[in-house]
């Protein structure tokens, strides 16, 4: 997540950048065609290409968030790539902060605080939390911190800096003056009832200082002045639409922004696609283009539901990362961002192995691949190296989850004791990301694994082929090579005849291949889930004599009522 800027290592993608298919390339690809319409950057009179994402700070910085600005940055990398970083570019995290409360928050203390201060702008509204002059600006301090966090490059605006400083008196003043065209936009879209008393313009009532939602009884564009009436009293008000003294509803803002800013690209979720063509009509109005872009898709639940902040469904920021790292939350979303994905806490250990497996490929691709790969996205083109066991070997999410519960271990430095006596070079200080992903393992086996785990007894068959196995894994050295124990696994199966597939790749009569049933049953039996890591590692970081301990538990019967005096305890 580091910052963007034209380095070497980017630029040196330029060539192959041309005719990468990756959907980033292919967004900035409709940057350059807009400045090509204009007769190219030079002659569109722009000093830069802008890039904005919105930030609502009625509710703090959540995973969507994070998506949105780590997207446009992947836009903006691509961008910078395919133009050798000739066109300068700039990212506005922009935070709609001049908003009226319209209702009161249920995840912050001091709620009857804020229930004081509705409907006024939120860079009004007192912190429940007590640490800054505002509600907005407590939270704008957040969204800060957090897009800091992560390394995002990006130039943070408060809509009610801009409001006041006049940033968008012109524009504003041009929306005065195209009203009935914003208006002829804006009612087929609304309910009748909502249609009559609309208007885009909301003015700061001068005694209550209330953002108000009231129809505008006249307009006098030459003064740059909106007259309504306070619904309550009765009393007419003449307000200027600049310096502050009003703001616009949000899709007319939304459209006014691009407009006032010059913003090139922006991109939403795919719940606000008639919101985008209604601001793109609007800013069309003000004889404006409206920036290129895309509508991505929303996540849902593990029940296929929209993930909503009001309903706590779905994972938030703070608990993807209790569990696994930021690199693995940007891959997650670099991959497929028009289609609809589930965002809970099964989706996590599967998004850490996948950045790891593309990290590892990383280093064989030429560039073009390596364009295609999302860890270039990530990382600006410069992802690290990745770490490796003194035998060559990587170690997977999967295997240290397996490794935890196997080990009963919750201890960082019980499993890189396993790990250690696999490979003796291996440590904290040489794999700090490696020792990262055993905090995370503990973490989440602790919390979703094994709760989860569903141990079953062998049948006759099963029984037979794995006292075998215990008693081959006991007879080879201590030290033998994950290779050697994997082959001694499959040698193992080859004997069976239910593990036995003669379709397999060189399979022979002599010699079968080996089927899934056969680690389907070791997964099943030894781990208590259906799936599991490469066995053959597994056994050899575990120990070979503590697998065939593990084996002959399993045949005792001691991991299904271990497990079973788990659960009891745990719902005591």
């Amino acid at each position: 997540m580091s910052g963007i800027i034209a380095t070497p290592e980017l630029l040196a993608y330029a060539q192959a950048a041309q005719t990468s298919n990756a959907w980033p390339f292919e967004e900035a690809r409709k940057l350059i065609a807009r400045l090509e319409r204009k007769g190219g950057f030079e002659a569109s009179g722009k000093k830069e290409v802008l890039f904005e994402t919105g930030y609502g700070p009625s509710g703090l910085p959540h995973i969507g968030t994070f998506g949105e600005v780590a997207r446009t940055s992947m836009v903006r990398r691509a961008f910078i790539t395919l133009t050798e970083g000739k066109i300068p570019t700039r990212l506005i995290a922009f935070s709609d902060d001049m908003d009226g409360l319209r209702k009161v928050p249920t995840n912050v203390p001091n709620q009857a605080l804020l229930a004081t201060a509705l409907n006024q702008p939120l860079t009004k509204v007192p912190d429940p939390f007590g640490t800054h002059e505002s509600f907005g600006h407590h939270n704008n301090a957040r969204l800060r911190a957090f897009l800091d966090a992560f390394g995002f490059d990006y130039e943070f605006r408060s809509a009610t800096e801009c409001y006041k400083r006049g940033d968008f008196d012109k524009t504003l003043l041009l929306m005065l003056e195209r009203y009935d065209a914003i208006m002829a936009i804006m009612l087929p879209s609304l309910r009748e009832e909502r249609a009559s008393t609309y208007s885009p313009f909301l003015p700061i009532h001068p005694k209550t200082g209330e953002v108000m939602q009231v129809p505008v009884e006249e307009r006098n564009v030459a003064a740059g002045t909106i007259v309504w009436r306070d619904p309550q009293s009765g009393e007419r008000f003449e307000t200027p639409v600049t310096g502050g003294h009003a703001k616009l509803q949000w899709k007319p803002d939304w459209a006014m922004r691009w407009v006032a800013l010059g913003i090139d690209y922006e991109m939403a979720g795919k719940d606000l696609i008639d919101s985008v063509k209604l601001s793109g009509e609007i800013a069309r109005a003000l004889d404006a283009e409206p920036p290129e872009g895309f509508n991505y898709e929303l996540f849902l639940d593990e029940n296929g539901q929209k993930i909503s902040k009001s309903k706590g469904n779905g994972l938030t920021i703070d608990e993807w990362l209790t569990y696994a790292s930021p690199e693995s939350l940007a891959l997650y979303m670099f991959q497929k961002p028009r289609e609809a994905k589930k965002l809970y806490f099964d989706v996590i250990p599967r998004a850490v192995d996948e950045y790891l497996s593309f990290l590892d490929a990383f280093t064989r691709q030429d560039e073009k691949n390596r364009l295609g790969n999302p860890v270039w996205h990530i990382h600006a083109g410069m992802p690290p190296a990745p770490e490796k066991m003194s035998d060559g070997s990587s170690i997977s999410f999967a295997l240290l989850l397996n490794l935890v519960a196997v080990a009963n271990a919750e201890d960082p430095a019980v499993l890189w004791g396993f790990l250690q006596r696999y490979a003796p070079g291996a440590s904290p200080q040489a794999q700090p990301r490696l020792d990262k992903l055993v905090g995370y393992a503990i973490r989440y086996f602790r919390d979703f694994v094994k709760p989860k785990k569903q141990y079953r007894a062998p049948d006759e068959v099963e029984r037979e082929a794995l006292a075998t196995l215990a008693s081959r894994l006991e007879a080879l050295p201590a030290d033998a090579s994950a290779e050697a124990v994997q082959e001694a696994v499959y040698d193992v199966a080859r004997a069976v005849p239910r593990y036995q597939d003669l379709k397999a790749k060189g399979a022979t009569p002599e010699r079968p291949g080996v089927s899934n049933a056969w680690f389907g049953a070791l997964y099943q039996v030894l781990l208590g889930e259906e799936r599991g890591p490469r066995f053959g590692s597994f056994a050899a970081i575990y120990g070979l004599a503590n697998t065939a301990a593990l084996i002959r538990a399993a045949l005792d019967g001691k991991l299904i009522a271990d497990h079973e005096a788990f659960l009891a305890a745990r719902g005591a």
